[in-house]
Protein backbone atom coordinates (compact mmCIF):
# COMPACT_ATOMS: atom_id res chain seq x y z
CA UNK A 1 0.00 0.00 0.00
CA UNK A 2 0.89 3.48 -0.64
CA UNK A 3 2.05 6.50 1.80
CA UNK A 4 -0.88 8.05 0.16
CA UNK A 5 -3.21 5.20 0.15
CA UNK A 6 -2.64 4.47 4.14
CA UNK A 7 -2.84 7.98 4.63
CA UNK A 8 -6.72 8.06 2.90
CA UNK A 9 -7.42 4.59 4.35
CA UNK A 10 -6.61 5.79 7.73
CA UNK A 11 -8.21 9.22 7.47
CA UNK A 12 -11.54 7.03 6.72
CA UNK A 13 -11.23 5.11 9.70
CA UNK A 14 -11.25 8.43 11.90
CA UNK A 15 -14.09 9.93 10.28
CA UNK A 16 -16.22 6.88 10.89
CA UNK A 17 -14.79 6.35 14.34
CA UNK A 18 -16.33 10.06 14.85
CA UNK A 19 -20.07 9.30 12.88
CA UNK A 20 -22.70 9.72 15.34
CA UNK A 21 -25.32 8.04 12.46
CA UNK A 22 -25.07 5.08 9.76
CA UNK A 23 -26.02 8.32 7.43
CA UNK A 24 -22.65 9.58 8.63
CA UNK A 25 -21.35 6.83 8.11
CA UNK A 26 -22.59 6.76 4.30
CA UNK A 27 -21.20 10.01 3.96
CA UNK A 28 -17.58 9.11 4.66
CA UNK A 29 -17.81 5.95 2.35
CA UNK A 30 -19.49 7.73 -0.60
CA UNK A 31 -16.49 10.35 -0.09
CA UNK A 32 -14.68 7.61 -1.12
CA UNK A 33 -16.28 6.05 -3.24
CA UNK A 34 -17.55 8.30 -5.95
CA UNK A 35 -13.98 8.72 -7.14
CA UNK A 36 -14.83 5.55 -8.86
CA UNK A 37 -18.20 6.82 -10.01
CA UNK A 38 -20.33 4.92 -6.84
CA UNK A 39 -23.29 6.75 -6.25
CA UNK A 40 -25.18 4.59 -3.99
CA UNK A 41 -25.15 2.49 -0.96
CA UNK A 42 -26.49 -0.43 0.45
CA UNK A 43 -25.70 -2.86 2.96
CA UNK A 44 -27.31 -5.54 5.98
CA UNK A 45 -28.28 -8.28 7.10
CA UNK A 46 -29.76 -10.98 4.74
CA UNK A 47 -33.44 -12.08 6.10
CA UNK A 48 -34.95 -15.57 6.23
CA UNK A 49 -36.68 -16.18 3.30
CA UNK A 50 -40.37 -15.21 3.50
CA UNK A 51 -40.11 -12.27 5.43
CA UNK A 52 -42.52 -9.40 5.07
CA UNK A 53 -41.15 -5.90 3.54
CA UNK A 54 -40.99 -4.50 7.04
CA UNK A 55 -38.47 -7.42 8.44
CA UNK A 56 -36.87 -7.25 4.95
CA UNK A 57 -36.30 -3.20 5.39
CA UNK A 58 -35.64 -3.75 9.43
CA UNK A 59 -32.39 -5.44 8.61
CA UNK A 60 -30.91 -2.58 6.17
CA UNK A 61 -28.41 -0.71 7.87
CA UNK A 62 -26.58 1.54 5.49
CA UNK A 63 -29.08 2.79 2.74
CA UNK A 64 -28.49 5.59 0.32
CA UNK A 65 -30.45 4.43 -2.34
CA UNK A 66 -32.78 5.56 -4.90
CA UNK A 67 -36.81 5.57 -3.30
CA UNK A 68 -38.69 5.01 -6.04
CA UNK A 69 -35.63 1.55 -6.32
CA UNK A 70 -36.43 1.01 -2.79
CA UNK A 71 -40.12 1.10 -3.10
CA UNK A 72 -40.30 -1.12 -6.03
CA UNK A 73 -37.73 -3.84 -4.86
CA UNK A 74 -39.16 -4.27 -1.28
CA UNK A 75 -42.86 -4.00 -2.59
CA UNK A 76 -42.14 -6.35 -5.16
CA UNK A 77 -40.41 -9.19 -2.65
CA UNK A 78 -37.33 -8.73 -5.05
CA UNK A 79 -35.00 -9.44 -2.48
CA UNK A 80 -35.42 -13.08 -3.02
CA UNK A 81 -34.59 -13.11 -6.34
CA UNK A 82 -31.98 -10.94 -6.37
CA UNK A 83 -28.78 -12.46 -8.21
CA UNK A 84 -26.55 -10.29 -6.04
CA UNK A 85 -28.30 -11.48 -2.68
CA UNK A 86 -28.08 -15.25 -3.75
CA UNK A 87 -24.39 -14.88 -4.42
CA UNK A 88 -23.57 -13.08 -1.06
CA UNK A 89 -25.62 -16.10 0.79
CA UNK A 90 -23.08 -18.27 -1.29
CA UNK A 91 -20.20 -16.55 0.59
CA UNK A 92 -16.81 -16.52 -1.39
CA UNK A 93 -15.27 -12.76 -2.51
CA UNK A 94 -16.53 -9.58 -3.20
CA UNK A 95 -18.27 -9.53 -7.16
CA UNK A 96 -18.79 -6.85 -10.31
CA UNK A 97 -22.30 -7.20 -10.76
CA UNK A 98 -21.05 -7.65 -14.57
CA UNK A 99 -20.15 -11.45 -12.64
CA UNK A 100 -23.99 -12.16 -12.47
CA UNK A 101 -24.95 -12.21 -16.06
CA UNK A 102 -24.70 -15.74 -16.72
CA UNK A 103 -26.72 -16.26 -13.78
CA UNK A 104 -29.48 -14.04 -15.23
CA UNK A 105 -29.53 -15.54 -18.26
CA UNK A 106 -30.54 -18.83 -16.42
CA UNK A 107 -33.38 -17.01 -14.40
CA UNK A 108 -35.82 -14.60 -15.80
CA UNK A 109 -36.40 -13.19 -12.34
CA UNK A 110 -33.07 -12.21 -11.73
CA UNK A 111 -32.84 -11.07 -14.74
CA UNK A 112 -35.82 -8.85 -14.21
CA UNK A 113 -34.38 -7.01 -10.88
CA UNK A 114 -31.22 -6.25 -12.86
CA UNK A 115 -32.61 -4.92 -15.37
CA UNK A 116 -35.17 -2.69 -13.79
CA UNK A 117 -31.90 -1.60 -11.07
CA UNK A 118 -30.91 0.04 -14.37
CA UNK A 119 -33.49 2.11 -14.65
CA UNK A 120 -32.96 3.92 -11.88
CA UNK A 121 -29.08 4.54 -12.68
CA UNK A 122 -27.68 1.19 -10.79
CA UNK A 123 -26.13 -0.58 -13.73
CA UNK A 124 -22.99 -1.11 -12.65
CA UNK A 125 -22.33 -2.71 -8.58
CA UNK A 126 -19.90 -4.32 -6.64
CA UNK A 127 -21.28 -5.97 -3.59
CA UNK A 128 -19.00 -7.51 -0.74
CA UNK A 129 -20.40 -10.69 1.54
CA UNK A 130 -19.84 -9.96 5.34
CA UNK A 131 -20.02 -12.32 8.10
CA UNK A 132 -20.79 -10.60 11.39
CA UNK A 133 -19.60 -11.87 14.35
CA UNK A 134 -22.99 -13.42 15.33
CA UNK A 135 -22.78 -15.85 12.28
CA UNK A 136 -24.97 -13.90 10.12
CA UNK A 137 -24.52 -13.09 6.46
CA UNK A 138 -24.21 -9.55 5.42
CA UNK A 139 -23.85 -8.18 2.21
CA UNK A 140 -22.98 -4.46 0.91
CA UNK A 141 -23.40 -2.91 -2.32
CA UNK A 142 -21.53 0.00 -3.81
CA UNK A 143 -23.09 0.76 -7.28
CA UNK A 144 -23.88 3.33 -10.07
CA UNK A 145 -24.78 4.66 -13.39
CA UNK A 146 -20.98 3.60 -14.55
CA UNK A 147 -17.52 3.46 -12.68
CA UNK A 148 -14.19 2.39 -13.10
CA UNK A 149 -12.89 -0.15 -10.49
CA UNK A 150 -9.34 -2.02 -10.82
CA UNK A 151 -9.02 -4.91 -9.74
CA UNK A 152 -6.69 -3.33 -7.07
CA UNK A 153 -9.04 -1.78 -5.41
CA UNK A 154 -11.35 -4.42 -4.59
CA UNK A 155 -9.80 -5.22 -1.10
CA UNK A 156 -9.39 -1.17 -0.82
CA UNK A 157 -13.37 -1.18 -1.07
CA UNK A 158 -13.81 -4.49 0.73
CA UNK A 159 -11.50 -3.29 4.05
CA UNK A 160 -13.80 0.50 3.78
CA UNK A 161 -17.08 -1.71 3.53
CA UNK A 162 -16.21 -3.89 6.48
CA UNK A 163 -15.33 -1.33 8.87
CA UNK A 164 -18.45 1.33 7.77
CA UNK A 165 -20.46 -1.86 8.76
CA UNK A 166 -18.70 -2.57 11.77
CA UNK A 167 -19.24 0.89 12.86
CA UNK A 168 -22.90 1.10 11.93
CA UNK A 169 -23.60 -2.20 14.08
CA UNK A 170 -21.61 -0.40 16.88
CA UNK A 171 -24.21 2.27 16.21
CA UNK A 172 -27.53 0.45 16.03
CA UNK A 173 -26.58 -1.91 19.27
CA UNK A 174 -26.01 1.36 21.10
CA UNK A 175 -28.94 2.07 23.46
CA UNK A 176 -30.58 4.63 22.34
CA UNK A 177 -33.92 5.79 21.74
CA UNK A 178 -34.44 9.44 20.73
CA UNK A 179 -38.45 9.29 21.12
CA UNK A 180 -40.78 10.44 23.39
CA UNK A 181 -43.81 8.38 24.87
CA UNK A 182 -46.01 9.91 22.23
CA UNK A 183 -43.65 9.43 19.22
CA UNK A 184 -43.20 6.12 20.08
CA UNK A 185 -47.25 5.64 19.98
CA UNK A 186 -47.97 7.00 16.63
CA UNK A 187 -45.26 5.22 14.76
CA UNK A 188 -46.53 2.05 17.18
CA UNK A 189 -49.93 2.84 15.37
CA UNK A 190 -48.85 3.55 11.47
CA UNK A 191 -47.05 -0.08 11.88
CA UNK A 192 -50.25 -1.19 12.45
CA UNK A 193 -51.43 0.46 9.01
CA UNK A 194 -53.37 3.32 10.83
CA UNK A 195 -53.94 6.74 8.68
CA UNK A 196 -52.81 10.08 10.48
CA UNK A 197 -57.16 10.34 10.76
CA UNK A 198 -57.30 7.66 12.43
CA UNK A 199 -54.27 7.95 14.79
CA UNK A 200 -55.34 11.39 15.87
CA UNK A 201 -58.39 10.14 16.70
CA UNK A 202 -56.65 7.66 18.61
CA UNK A 203 -54.40 9.62 20.48
CA UNK A 204 -57.60 12.48 20.78
CA UNK A 205 -54.78 15.14 18.60
CA UNK A 206 -55.64 16.68 15.06
CA UNK A 207 -55.10 14.39 11.84
CA UNK A 208 -52.06 17.08 11.14
CA UNK A 209 -50.81 16.77 14.56
CA UNK A 210 -50.47 13.32 14.19
CA UNK A 211 -49.03 13.85 10.99
CA UNK A 212 -46.39 16.29 12.06
CA UNK A 213 -45.33 13.88 15.08
CA UNK A 214 -44.77 11.23 12.31
CA UNK A 215 -42.00 13.75 10.58
CA UNK A 216 -40.36 14.20 13.97
CA UNK A 217 -40.09 10.39 14.30
CA UNK A 218 -38.44 10.28 10.96
CA UNK A 219 -36.38 13.16 11.52
CA UNK A 220 -35.22 11.78 14.94
CA UNK A 221 -34.70 8.16 13.39
CA UNK A 222 -33.35 9.66 9.94
CA UNK A 223 -35.51 7.45 8.06
CA UNK A 224 -36.25 8.58 4.32
CA UNK A 225 -39.75 7.40 4.73
CA UNK A 226 -42.43 5.90 7.12
CA UNK A 227 -42.14 2.48 6.15
CA UNK A 228 -38.18 2.97 6.92
CA UNK A 229 -38.83 4.54 10.42
CA UNK A 230 -40.66 1.70 11.52
CA UNK A 231 -38.14 -0.63 10.33
CA UNK A 232 -35.80 1.54 12.45
CA UNK A 233 -37.96 1.65 15.78
CA UNK A 234 -38.07 -2.46 15.30
CA UNK A 235 -34.60 -2.81 15.02
CA UNK A 236 -34.03 -0.56 17.71
CA UNK A 237 -36.60 -1.85 20.43
CA UNK A 238 -38.28 0.85 20.32
CA UNK A 239 -41.65 -1.19 18.80
CA UNK A 240 -42.45 -4.84 18.41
Amino acid sequence: MSRRSLERTLEFIRSVEDAKSPDAVCACLLKIASQFGMQHILAGTIPLPGSSRTQQESNVLLHDWPQEWWDRYFSKGYLFVDPAIRRVTDGGRPFLWSDLDPACRDNPAAARVMHEASEFRLKSGFTIPLVTLDGEVAGFSLAGEKFDLAPEHHGMLQLLGTYALGRTLILEEAPQNPLTRREQDVVHWVAEGKTDWEIGAILHVSEHTADKMMRLVRAKLSASTRAHAVAKAIRLGIIS
